[in-house]
C-alpha cells in the first residue's frame, strides 16, 4: 500500500496553508489558513473492508513549561510527547483520496463541532482541545484535521506523521471522544497494511525555510 501527498513530499516542509499557525508580520505567530493536506492511496490490499488515518506530531514538548515564552527557548534535547492532529476510521477502502481543504479550510475558534471529511468516516478529537484549555481566547473541543503550530521557540523541527492503515474490518470499535490510543488498541490484529508520509514544519526563524 502507498501514501503520497500533492501538497507536500515526503520529509520535505508542509506550506503554511496547512498550517494552524503561521509567522506574523508583527510578532512570531498568527493563525493559519489551517486547510488539511491532499493524500492519495493506491495498492490497497484485497480484503480490506476499511480505512483508518492518523496524523501525529511526535516532537511536542514534554515540558510546556517554556513554550512560546519570551526570552526561553526549548532545547532540540528535552524529551518529547506524541501531539495528535488528525484521526479518521471507518473510510471507505474503495476511495482512493482525500483532496486539499475538504475536510478543513480555516481555524475554527473553539474547534469544528461536525468536521467534515468522507461519506461514513468518523473523526475524533485532536490534542489542542487540551493545549488550549487554559486559552480564553481559544479553548474549546478540537476535532477532526487542525494543522501544524509548534512552538516558535522551539529548537527542533517538527515532523508530522500520516499513517494510513488497511482494516479487515468494516467499523473501527471505538466511540465517543477517542484517542490515538483507543484507535490502536481496537486495531490490533486487524491490520492488513499500512503506509505513512511525513511532512515537517517550523515557526522557528532559525529554523524556517520559505514555504
Amino acid at each position: 500500500m502507498n501514501l503520497s501527498s500533492k501538497t507536500f513530499s515526503d520529509g520535505q516542509r508542509m506550506p503554511k496553508r496547512c498550517a494552524f499557525g503561521i509567522p506574523a508580520d508583527d510578532g512570531p505567530m498568527q493563525l493559519g489558513p489551517n486547510r488539511n493536506p491532499h493524500l492519495a492511496w493506491s495498492d490497497v490490499p484485497d480484503g480490506a473492508a476499511s480505512l483508518v488515518l492518523i496524523c501525529v506530531d511526535p516532537d511536542a514538548p514534554s515540558v510546556a513549561d517554556d513554550v512560546n515564552v519570551a526570552g526561553r527557548s526549548i532545547p532540540e534535547d528535552l524529551p518529547r510527547a506524541d501531539f495528535t492532529h488528525w484521526s479518521m476510521v471507518d473510510i471507505d477502502p474503495r476511495s482512493s483520496a482525500i483532496e486539499e481543504g475538504s475536510c478543513s479550510f480555516e481555524v475554527t475558534v473553539g474547534g469544528k463541532s461536525a468536521p467534515p471529511g468522507p461519506a461514513g468516516c468518523r473523526q475524533g478529537p485532536n490534542d489542542y482541545t487540551g493545549f488550549l484549555a487554559s486559552d480564553p481566547d481559544l479553548k474549546g473541543a478540537y476535532s477532526g484535521y487542525d494543522g501544524p503550530c509548534p512552538p516558535w521557540n522551539d529548537e527542533r523541527l517538527h515532523h508530522y506523521r500520516f499513517t494510513l492503515y488497511a482494516l479487515d474490518v468494516a467499523c473501527c470499535e471505538v466511540s465517543g471522544n477517542f484517542s490515538v490510543a483507543d484507535i490502536k488498541a481496537a486495531i490490533a490484529g486487524h491490520v492488513l497494511a499500512e503506509a505513512s508520509i511525513t511532512g515537517t514544519y517550523t515557526l522557528n526563524p532559525k529554523l524556517a525555510t520559505p514555504g
